[in-house]
């Protein structure tokens, strides 16, 4: 016998559990479906659509883990349709073409094909438009998933001929149900273990998977196996949480969740609430966001929402932004959680924004006049001769510092942009400026 004939050769169960649990414990049926109510309950839209037999192509749209894939299969065996797999990742143009070429074959003979485009804002616009001429003529009812927003990722054309269906995250108790779905199903599941879980364990780890079935039912396999390999037949919150090792937050660097946590930060910093501000930010910071963009987006924060309110807030946050430099990950972080602290307990104004806004839309509206001559510099004979220069006031040489003289140009003279609020440092460069205007009414009384 050789060393190879001596291995033991899987049987069916050995083979069936090394395949993921998360694709084993799929849902075949819309009765074993979990979530998305809204679209699939009672009287719903799309379960409307689903049991109409409605041939429109659509787009899923929803975080990962909240069952677009398998949405996709169960309305191929609903609509009793082929169902073809593509994935963007894997596959180009050539690919593209080959199987609708497939599918207008079959379609010939009166065969129904769904073809499931996974992640597909990843294709180009080229690779996008390739479906158009098959959507249109029914050829295929193409199903795409997607965790990006489709109006940014989706070409107009092929959006306008699909639905979009907004999945959500599923709710910790909806994944605590199939987490016991799978502890007890010994035919696809985790039952034959005789392995059960207490209820702290479960919902440790349905708050750990942010919402994605898939990770809490990877989660739970570990766990399984690590009680199997000391003999253990109930999952703990310890050991559960050492199964977890580490939550892997629900973050996309370049997609939507970015632009949805910084926005979250922002505005915690505007409502002066510090605590939530340090939460945003540690989501986007342990989710593994460059550190350089969130302090560059807390130095934006120092300009348009604080100000002159608190002029020093800008210098904090560049200090803040240096320090995160020098120390790095994770010593920096501190900085950064230090600024937007600061930020969030500040005296807040806009002012400063408004008012540069006023002058760019001010300077979009009207036209581009010539500086006033008396504004100009005459470094030469033939400049004075000209009148540049002709009746400027040196500020210094005037009683107040302050010369009764418009320094707008003509069509804008008088325009007031910056106005101060009585917010913070703010409240004495409202009274500052209100000084100016009697020093310039009374120098103009005396002329």
């Amino acid at each position: 016998m050789s060393l190879f004939d001596a291995s033991p050769i899987a049987g069916p169960a050995s083979r069936a559990r090394q395949v993921p649990l998360a694709e084993r414990m799929r849902p075949r049926t819309l009765d074993e479906y979990v979530g998305q109510e809204h679209l699939l309950g009672p009287g719903k839209p799309l379960r409307l659509a689903i049991e109409g037999d409605d041939a429109t192509s659509m787009i899923f749209w929803g975080p990962p883990g909240t069952g677009k894939t398998t949405l996709a299969k169960i309305i191929a065996h609903m609509t009793q349709a082929s169902f073809i797999e593509f994935s963007a990742v894997l596959s180009g143009i050539k690919e593209i073409k080959q199987v609708m070429a497939e599918a207008e074959k079959a379609a010939q003979f009166g065969s129904r094909t769904i073809l499931f485009v996974d992640e597909i804002h990843r294709f180009n616009k080229a690779q996008q438009d390739a479906f158009l001429p098959y959507v249109e003529r029914g050829t295929i009812r193409l199903i795409g998933a997607t965790t990006e927003n489709p109006s940014f990722e989706i070409i107009a054309a092929l959006l306008s001929r699909c639905r979009v269906y907004t999945l959500q995250p599923l709710a910790e108790e909806q994944i605590v149900s199939l987490l016991k779905r799978a502890l007890t199903d010994a035919e696809r599941g985790l039952g034959t273990s005789a392995i059960e879980a207490d209820d702290e364990a479960l919902a440790t780890i349905a708050a750990y998977a942010s919402g994605d079935a898939r990770n809490a039912l990877n989660a739970i396999d570990v766990a399984v196996k690590l009680a199997e390999g000391r003999g253990e037949k109930l999952i703990t919150k310890p050991l559960a949480a050492e199964a977890l090792q580490r939550r892997v937050l629900l973050y996309d660097k370049h997609g939507e969740q970015h632009y949805d946590i910084i926005s979250a930060l922002h505005k915690s910093v505007r409502n002066s609430d510090p605590d939530a501000a340090l939460y945003w930010l540690g989501r986007m910071l342990e989710a593994g966001e460059d550190p350089m963009y969130c302090a560059r987006r807390i130095v934006r924060m120092a300009v348009e929402d604080i100000g002159l309110a608190a002029p020093e807030a800008l210098n904090l946050c560049l200090s803040a932004k240096d320090a995160m430099h020098f120390l790095g990950h994770p010593e920096g972080e501190l900085a950064l959680a230090q600024a937007v602290v600061y930020l969030a307990l500040a005296p807040k104004s806009n002012a400063i924004y408004t008012a540069y806004g006023a002058v760019q839309a001010d300077i979009e509206a009207t036209a581009a006049e010539p500086v006033p001559l008396h504004l100009r510099n005459a470094p030469t004979k033939l400049m004075k001769e000209l009148d540049y220069g002709k009746g400027y006031q040196y500020a210094h040489d005037v009683e107040g510092r302050v010369a009764d003289m418009e320094c707008l140009p003509r069509s804008l003279a008088g325009r007031r942009y910056y106005q101060p609020t009585n917010e913070g440092r703010e409240k004495l460069l409202a009274q500052r400026m209100d000084e100016i205007e009697r020093i310039k009414k009374s120098s103009h009384g005396t002329r």
